[in-house]
């Protein structure tokens, strides 16, 4: 029997669902329960494979376009809470992640695919290309915490702004092969050049626009501002091909750094649009997964969901850490903290699409790997920033952030004209 899958119903849905989430979101705040696993726990019940409330498919456009709509939604948002100048200065650490922590997860995790799990090299090291990103959308959850140390919350927040759009490229160019289709790295590279080139040119153009004396707005058009900029960014990067991930994450950044006043009037009415983007397709991902779906994954499978969380990430964030100056208890959550989402529910889809060889192995272990992952991170994040407010409380020092000036204002919300932050976003 078809169930119940129109606009107005998952609306339906999606709206009783929200409420509940308002009613115990407090709760969620300070314990380990999690508005993001109701979500999650709610779309696999009402999916197609348990109740068939939401009769959803992976081809459905609304799956991949809540995706990206999520993960671009977040990108910018966190963008915002960094300048070029917190880059220069604080770049150290998230450069560790990136050049040399990103290709060993990766790299680990294509082992683990094949010894494991039993796939061939190249699908193995496609998984591996699919699961290496971090996903901001759950690293969210720590950025935004006041409680967490700057230094820790800047190397999540960079390294997870940015891996979403390098991945992209390796993902292509394995999936190419192993479709046995042409390569171009120039195009490869053009996409990464034209996301970055539309994410400061569109802001930087607006800004412009904003500062001229024959324009003003009111205290409402204000707080549209940052929306229509991404809105601009976001048509522009698609009508272009151009990264749209990277393209996200730079707008951010160069709004924080030229108009400051613009991150201020949008940053509240941004985070509300970015939690229910977020809440939306979490729903919508819920119900992809069915006790079938679960059922058709091996339990060795199962075992290297289990690996790739426990193992990958922490052990590559070990080495590209090491001697790096951060304390121990930071680079076991940075080690730990290494949540995978949206961007790999993207790659995933994409190798879906393409129906190359292996596609429906491939994206089992991937969505496992996610629904692992959001139910661990997302229920472990209060604990960890509890943690760090109490060890603060009984050494009697200064707040995490003058503990770290040398990154103030990089990992929480950018700073504007009058000091004011955004809201720190929800769980």
């Amino acid at each position: 029997m078809r169930g119940y899958g129109t606009p107005v119903e998952l609306l339906l849905v999606f709206a009783v669902l929200l409420f509940v989430g308002v009613l115990f979101s407090g709760l969620a705040h300070r314990t380990v329960l999690s508005t993001a696993v109701l979500f999650l726990l709610a779309g696999f019940v009402l999916g197609d494979g348990v109740t068939g409330v939401l009769d959803l498919q992976p081809e459905d456009e609304i799956v991949v376009g809540l995706a990206e709509l999520a993960l671009f939604s977040v990108l910018f948002t966190d963008g915002m809470r960094v300048g070029f100048s917190d880059l220069r200065t604080a770049w150290r650490l998230p450069g560790r992640a990136l050049v040399l922590g990103m290709p060993l997860t990766f790299g680990i995790t294509a082992l683990l695919a094949h010894y494991v799990a039993g796939l061939p090299w190249i699908q193995s090291m496609l998984v591996g290309a699919v699961l290496a990103p971090t996903d901001p959308v759950f690293a969210s959850a720590i950025v935004g915490r006041e409680e967490v140390p700057g230094r820790l919350r800047s190397l999540l927040n960079v390294e997870s702004g940015v891996n979403d759009g390098l991945a992209l490229p390796v993902v292509l160019v394995l999936l190419s092969v192993l479709a046995r289709d042409d390569v171009s790295y120039g195009a490869l590279a053009t996409e990464l050049a034209v996301g970055i080139g539309i994410g400061f040119a569109v802001p930087a153009l607006a800004i412009l626009l904003i500062r001229s004396r024959f324009t003003s707005a009111t205290p409402l058009y204000a707080s549209l501002g940052g929306l229509s900029i991404g809105l601009m960014v976001l048509g522009l990067a698609n009508l272009t091909h151009g990264n749209l991930f990277l393209a996200a994450f730079t707008a951010g950044v160069t709004i924080a750094t030229f108009a400051p006043q613009v991150e201020k009037s949008f940053a509240e009415f941004g985070e509300l649009v970015t939690e229910l983007l977020k809440l939306a397709a979490i729903l919508v991902f819920g119900a992809l997964i069915s006790p079938a779906f679960l059922g058709e994954i091996p339990l060795n499978g199962y075992l290297f969901a289990v690996l790739a969380l426990l193992l990958a990430r922490p052990l590559a964030t070990a080495v590209s850490l090491f001697r790096s100056g951060l304390p121990t208890p930071q680079k076991a959550v940075a080690a730990w903290f290494g949540p995978k989402g949206f961007a790999s529910v993207v790659y995933g889809l994409l190798i879906l699409e393409a129906d190359a060889p292996g596609a429906d192995a491939m994206f089992h272990l991937i969505a496992l790997v996610i629904v692992a992952s959001i139910v661990a991170h997302s229920s472990t994040d209060v604990p960890i920033a509890h943690a760090f407010a109490r060890a603060e409380a009984r050494a009697g020092r200064e707040t995490p952030e003058e503990a770290d000036a040398d990154v103030e204002g990089v990992g929480a919300p950018h700073r504007g004209w009058t000091g004011v932050g955004g809201p720190e976003r929800d769980r």
